[in-house]
This record gives C-alpha cells, sequence and structure tokens, in this order.
C-alpha cells in the first residue's frame, strides 16, 4: 500500500530544486520564480511568504494537479492568467 505526501512537503522539494539550479542565481534570497500563463508562460519572482497563503496555496493545488511541482526552468507552474495572479498576489501584499 502506497501513500501519498502532504502537497506542501512535495512543493519544499520542488522549491529546494529551484533554489539550486543556475537560473535561480538571478532570484534574490527569500524569494522563489515562477512561471504563469496559460499559454505563454512568463516567468515572476514573489516572496516565499507566498507559500503560506491560502490562496496562493489553491493556486499551487491546481499547479500540482496539472504539473506536478517541476519545471524544466528551475521553478514552479501556475496554471492562470496573468490578471488573476496578479489579482491575488496584489492581495497579498
Amino acid at each position: 500500500m502506497g501513500f501519498r505526501l502532504p502537497a506542501i512537503v512535495l512543493a519544499k522539494h520542488a522549491i529546494r530544486r529551484a533554489l539550486s539550479t543556475p537560473v535561480s542565481m538571478d532570484v534574490p534570497k527569500g524569494h522563489l520564480a515562477v512561471y504563469v500563463g496559460e499559454t505563454e508562460k512568463k516567468r515572476h519572482i514573489v516572496p516565499i511568504s507566498y507559500l503560506k497563503c491560502p490562496s496562493f496555496q489553491s493556486l499551487l493545488s491546481k499547479a500540482e494537479e496539472e504539473f506536478g511541482f517541476d519545471h524544466p526552468m528551475g521553478g514552479l507552474t501556475i496554471i492562470c492568467t496573468e490578471e488573476d495572479f496578479f489579482y491575488i498576489t496584489n492581495n497579498l501584499n
């Protein structure tokens, strides 16, 4: 019988991988890169503190269902429109 790790544990592993890639060298400490968009993915840098917010966790849950927590460029991929992403992140600030 197998078991499923909670999404936050899987996200932590993906974040550690993302922070150790050469692409991450331009990401300031305390932040991470996310790729946002439905078709064309644009890279955005967000504070790690967003990972604690329920609305951002909801985006991560949807991303996990679609992709898992892996991206070939070293960041998390979030499937939503950029407008929705900006709306959610602006409300977190």
